[in-house]
């Protein structure tokens, strides 16, 4: 499985390419500066008259984890005396370019990254307001909350004040090492992204009453790594009590997407790399450079490095947690999009024939595969292409967010809201370029030309929710576009403000029942539709087939 989840992820991540597109930082013209008092001093961001928001970006939230704080749980800011001018992006976490579909405006990139943003709606005497807090993807290796798919601005005109977070990333956020583990009080290392994504929520529950949101109703949110984060944030003990609803949006961590390993497995992990970077000690690792600690990163070769059940951040296996119903009991809304992943990504670099597919099937499921073919028809060529894309998808991370979806429906008494996107992105912009069948972006070339995709490619969703599509300008959009855009922000926003996604004339949106063989499933398209499921039997027999392989 371990090697699996490697192969998709390096598939996913890596091969999307090296596309370049930063942009400038945010500086809003139409406005003056707005100050807030927080527990740590007061910021200076900008009143922008033409939306009547208040942004103020680049906010730090804990202290720089440079030097010796280079693989710490992060620590308090120190107060300061003077006013603090948030008014641009701070800098994004250390990362290589390996996604087409990432476009930054942050003020550089450095291993002092542990900022958010905020955009409210709330004037002199607002309050009670609730609050998104977004988590980026990425596959825990890169991402910034600067994202313009992420703009919080959209989302703050229906009320909501919201938050984007930076986090840790690859090598600086989730390295463990056996002298790393004897330094912490808690004897355990790894996780520090996952440690700053909860620091910023025990920010926002001392702060965000000054910016007129109540911090009993927040709503945490996040797609693929960051999706996989919201799961994890759930049953944490650091963060668990510190939200009142939470969205998914195509990742968990569990098993095979982003499973836990023992510290003792993540520490051998990180003694090995640090034997290979020939750093005999911790205090060698420390001493090393940015620059230096990045470029021994990418020689290793690796994506990244894994979670850890440290008994600190993950107190247990993250499925287990929510068996024994130890998770945060809040409404949750989650699905996943149509075609997360191409045929192609199951099929080993063979050609997609039946002959091939039928041959894959029973190379991976040997003891199963009548099973599999049964659940996975693949008779015509339309039938095989889902079949596989299915599949593959299955594998990458479907099935661990429909795992999340059961776990939760199943061992609490709030409502889950599951949903299916679907709407297929129009072509884009620039014709030297085309789009990714895994939510990247790829330079046009006569040997290697994308394949049609079929379904909403992993990713393709988090313009629409955020109601960001004029801000993200790769591709054509169309009025369908912008339909399923308001249709799904106004799903999203309607949730975070009342823990239901229903209202405005939208479709009805059921939740799912715990003892439901078929719960239902809203599929998001130009004509959202909910639906009884009809692949409730796939996941089951995944779900069976994981826990053998565990």
């Amino acid at each position: 499985m371990k090697n699996l989840q490697q192969v998709l992820f390096i598939w996913l991540f890596c091969s999307l390419n090296l596309i370049p597109g930063f942009l400038k930082a945010q500086k809003p013209t139409d406005g003056f500066p707005a100050q807030v008092r927080l527990d740590a001093g007061t910021i200076e961001g900008t009143y922008e008259t033409k939306t009547g928001l208040r942004i103020f970006l680049g906010i730090p939230y804990a202290a720089p984890p440079v030097g010796n704080l280079r693989w710490s749980a992060p620590q308090p800011v120190t107060p300061w005396a003077d006013v603090k001018i948030t008014k641009a992006f701070g800098p994004r976490a250390v990362q290589a370019p390996v996604f087409g579909d990432m476009r930054f405006r942050s003020n550089g990139m450095s291993e002092d990254c542990l900022y958010l943003n905020v955009w409210t709606p709330a004037k002199r005497n607002t309050s009670g307001l609730p609050v998104l807090v977004y988590f980026y993807g990425g596959g825990f290796s890169a991402g910034d909350g600067s994202e313009p798919r992420y703009d919080g601005a959209r989302m703050a005109t229906k009320g909501i004040v919201t938050v984007t977070v930076n986090y840790r990333l690859n090598i600086f956020g989730f390295y463990a090492h056996p002298e790393l583990s004897k330094e912490a009080p808690y004897k355990a290392s790894g996780n520090y992204g996952l440690m700053d994504q909860a620091a910023a929520l025990q920010w926002v529950q001392k702060n965000i009453a000054a910016f007129g949101g109540d911090p009993k109703r927040v709503t945490i949110a996040g797609e693929s790594a960051g999706s996989a984060s919201v799961s994890a944030q759930m049953i944490s003990p650091l963060s668990r009590n510190l939200i009142a609803g939470a969205i998914g949006e195509s990742g968990a961590a569990i098993t095979p997407t982003l499973a836990a390993v023992s510290v003792e497995q993540a520490e051998q992990e990180g003694l090995k790399f640090a034997q290979q970077a020939g750093a005999p000690s911790l205090a060698a690792l420390r001493a090393m450079s940015t620059q230096e600690v990045y470029e021994i990163f990418l020689e290793s070769r690796r994506f990244g490095f894994p979670l850890v059940l440290d008994g600190y951040f993950f107190p247990k296996d993250v499925a287990d947690t929510y068996k024994q119903r130890k998770q945060a009991q809040v409404p949750l809304l989650l699905g996943w999009n149509s075609a997360e992943i191409p045929a192609m990504a199951l099929m080993n670099g063979k050609p997609l024939t039946k002959e091939n597919f039928v041959s894959r099937v029973k190379e991976i499921y040997p003891d199963d595969f009548n099973e599999v073919l049964k659940l996975f028809p693949h008779d015509t060529p339309s039938d095989l292409e889902w079949a596989a894309t299915n599949l593959a998808s299955d594998r990458f991370i479907v099935f661990s967010t429909w795992k999340w979806f059961d776990l939760h429906r199943k061992n609490s008494n709030q409502p889950v809201y599951r949903y299916v996107y679907s709407k297929i992105r129009p072509p884009m912009r620039d014709q030297n370029l085309v789009a990714g069948l895994a939510g990247g972006v790829m330079a046009r070339t006569d040997n290697a030309p994308a394949p049609q995709a079929i379904g909403a490619v992993h990713s393709a969703e988090i313009e629409y929710c955020m109601g960001n599509l004029s801000i993200s300008n790769d591709y054509e959009w169309t009025k369908d576009d912008y339909t399923v855009s308001e249709t799904m922000m106004n799903y999203f926003a309607n949730f975070i403000i009342k823990g239901n996604p229903n209202g405005d004339n939208l479709q009805e949106w059921p939740a799912a029942a715990a003892n439901d063989n078929q719960p239902p499933v809203m599929i998001l398209d130009v004509q959202s539709k909910a639906i009884k499921s009809q692949d409730e039997a796939r996941f089951e027999f995944h779900d069976k087939f994981f826990n053998r392989k565990k």
